[in-house]
């Protein structure tokens, strides 16, 4: 808002002059932070340069109420380096979760193969389950020279019989 005529008619390019010194306030404000301050901390930065707006405009006949950061437009080389942060964070964050996946599933098959120790029932379950498993992906089964079949698979998933005891 102008107060006076004569400040409208002594600066008759004021809107030039205030959009250089917002953009100088600015500018000396941005120096300070990092980007990613900068981002965070938009409404202090925004106060900063209306404190200092204020006060140059004053000087001119002019004053200003209010201002704030709406937009933060970077160079396509930063835009680009930040993608490639973001897509890192994001490949390290999967990476972490399949870490996490992959150490709960190792646990799992530890516990189950104590379990299978300690009980040879389950120890054969496990085992009748897998041969189950072989079994739905074989088609046929072709034998020559009249073998005994039953012997061969008894040889096969039956362990032999050891002398303990």
């Amino acid at each position: 808002m102008i107060n006076d005529v004569y400040s409208l008619v002594k600066n008759k390019e004021y809107d030039k002059q205030l959009y250089l010194i917002v953009q100088f306030a600015l500018r000396e404000q941005v120096t300070v932070y990092t980007l990613d301050e900068l981002l965070d901390k938009r409404d202090a930065v925004s106060a900063a340069v209306l404190a200092i707006v204020k006060d140059k405009a004053s000087a001119m006949g002019i004053t200003v109420t209010d201002c704030g950061i709406r937009d933060i437009i970077l160079p396509g080389d930063v835009k680009d380096i930040m993608a490639q942060v973001l897509v890192a964070e994001k490949k390290a964050q999967a990476n972490t979760i399949m870490r996490r996946e992959e150490t709960a599933s190792t646990r799992s098959l530890l516990n189950t193969a104590k379990l299978m120790e300690d009980n040879e029932m389950l120890f054969k379950l496990k085992e009748m389950e897998y041969v189950e498993k072989i079994a739905d992906k074989i088609n046929s089964i072709s034998l020559s020279a009249g073998g005994d079949l039953v012997g061969q698979l008894k040889q096969i998933f039956v362990p032999a019989k050891t002398g303990k005891g």
